[in-house]
């Protein structure tokens, strides 16, 4: 059976808002009567990354998902969650109003939005972000999240 079809193809059976306001999540059919989702979201500008090691590349939302995914998503409920996580991150990187970020400040900007979401990632990201080497160095952070409740 040839699964293949255009997204023109479908229906849309029904519209909505995801949860943040910033996308809009379709359900749609096939002419063969199989269901699936697409999401819709505003496309930004472009920002460069300046990584590390002087190298530069285009900011990409994808990449930045699956290392956070791969980094603390068994720490989240769902799929769901992570979006939203990387959504207030992608927000916090383009508020800064330049077209050139560091790797630093994406590290950083994660670790602001995991500290109100979920305490466990946070130190979880903390620990290879900041690459802690001792237990002093977790001891600190979570006196630091202690400290900020």
């Amino acid at each position: 059976m040839d699964h293949k079809f255009r997204i023109g193809d479908s229906k849309v059976l029904e519209s909505r808002e995801t949860v943040d306001g910033t996308m809009i999540r379709r359900r749609r059919e096939t002419p063969d009567g199989r269901r699936f989702t697409t999401y819709e979201r505003i496309e930004m500008p472009p920002l460069t990354v300046l990584k590390r090691s002087g190298n530069k590349e285009i900011f990409d939302r994808d990449k930045l998902l699956l290392a956070v995914k791969r980094s603390v998503g068994k720490f989240f409920n769902s799929e769901l969650e992570i979006e939203e996580v990387i959504t207030r991150v992608t927000d916090i990187l383009y508020s800064y109003g330049t077209e050139q970020i560091t790797s630093k400040q994406i590290g950083e900007a994660v670790l602001d939005v995991l500290a109100e979401v979920n305490e466990v990632a946070y130190v979880r990201f903390a620990s290879v972000f900041r690459e802690f080497k001792t237990l002093e160095d977790f001891e600190n952070i979570l006196k630091e999240q202690k400290g900020k409740k």
